[in-house]
């Protein structure tokens, strides 16, 4: 029969059951949770991008240029240097995994309070304390100059806060506590990334807020508010910036920068570094994106080519932070025996600085 489309009575609708909708809106709820949730250096497109640039390095340096689990540089078959099994099978990956699962599912209570409370009331503190200290805003005109202006302050604030709160994180007792489990990793693969305490999470989300949040009330003061676009155009630009360069961060092939230019930007390698054990690794190598706050204070570190970098806290302690309990427990443990010793008549014999082992 010829249907007349101007008739609405000849139309025909796709008619649904309640089961079969049900179902349709399950797997929708189970996908968007699962796509949310997955870590960016496991999304498809940063795993293609990794892949074809680690296969690139394995062409020019004829197999070298990858790490085996004792942090070695090591000559390898392709599938070996993309995916070596002693690595990927070993047990510290297996407790990224568990540890990611479980801090996924705490995520929600924290993440939406923090982000959305955080951020926003920094930045109308900022922008109330300009108005009060200069009057009315400027309504300066944006344009791509100003716009690029705002990239590179969002991003030196940014990677400034990341840079005191990771530095203070190894410096102070109670917080190396927590960050450890990230460093107990004795293998690096794109999960070790999201390789961290339930606690730390909160910490890490509100020094983001924080640093957006400054610079976004300066420049909402300066443009009457009219800085939205360029602060999407930014978020977008970090996720690439850092994405990029945190997917080799935490993967075993070795990504070196020219010298000069590791004297601005952090190549992934230089986080190779930050990860190992050896005393003349300690403590260096703290910023996110940039090496600017480390060459100002002093904790930059390039590595040579094909350095040797064995990961984890050290055999004098890496037993105590292996399995996933081990890790989930241990701050508490620590916190604990801090408590324990200053309450003890001995206190004062005990160091203030926390255990060299990082």
């Amino acid at each position: 029969m010829d249907l007349d489309p101007d008739n609405p009575k000849h139309i025909t609708t796709e008619v649904v059951g309640p089961l079969t909708d049900t179902l349709q809106l399950a797997d929708t709820i189970t996908w968007n949770t699962l796509a949310n949730n997955i870590p960016k250096d496991l999304h498809w497109q940063t795993i293609l991008l990794t892949l074809t640039i680690a296969t690139g390095i394995w062409l020019v340096r004829k197999g070298h240029g990858s790490k085996g689990v004792d942090g070695r540089e090591r000559r390898a078959s392709l599938l070996q240097f993309l995916l070596p099994r002693d690595i990927y099978t070993h047990e510290s990956a297996r407790v990224d995994v568990w540890l990611w699962i479980f801090e996924r599912l705490l995520h929600p209570f924290w993440a939406v309070a923090l982000l959305a409370t955080v951020g926003p009331a920094t930045e109308q503190s900022v922008i109330s304390a300009l108005q009060w200290a200069f009057g009315d805003t400027p309504a300066l005109q944006v344009n791509y100059g100003w716009m690029l202006l705002y990239s590179l302050v969002m991003l030196l604030c940014y990677d400034f806060v990341f840079y005191v709160t990771h530095y203070t994180m190894h410096r102070v007792p109670a917080l190396w506590a927590l960050h450890k489990i990230h460093h107990s990793a004795e293998v690096l693969t794109p999960m070790t990334r999201s390789r961290e305490h339930f606690v730390v999470g909160p910490i890490w989300a509100t020094g983001g807020a924080i640093s957006y949040g400054l610079v976004g009330g300066v420049f909402a003061y300066l443009f009457e508010g009219n800085i939205t676009a360029a602060t999407l155009l930014n978020i977008g630009f970090f996720s690439l910036l850092f994405g990029f360069n945190g997917s080799f961060r935490h993967y075993h092939v070795q990504f070196h920068y020219p010298a000069w230019l590791s004297k601005w930007l952090h190549s992934p390698v230089m986080h190779h570094i930050h990860h190992s054990y050896l005393e003349k690794h300690w403590d260096t190598n703290f910023a996110a994106v940039t090496s600017i706050w480390d060459r100002m204070f002093n904790t930059l570190y390039i590595p040579e080519k094909d350095e040797y970098t064995p990961w984890g806290i050290g055999p004098e302690t890496q037993g105590e932070y292996r399995s996933f309990w081990q890790n989930t427990a241990g701050p508490f443990r620590d916190w604990y025996n801090m408590i324990n010793s200053k309450s003890s008549p001995q206190a004062g014999a005990v160091s203030s600085q926390p255990e060299q082992e990082k």
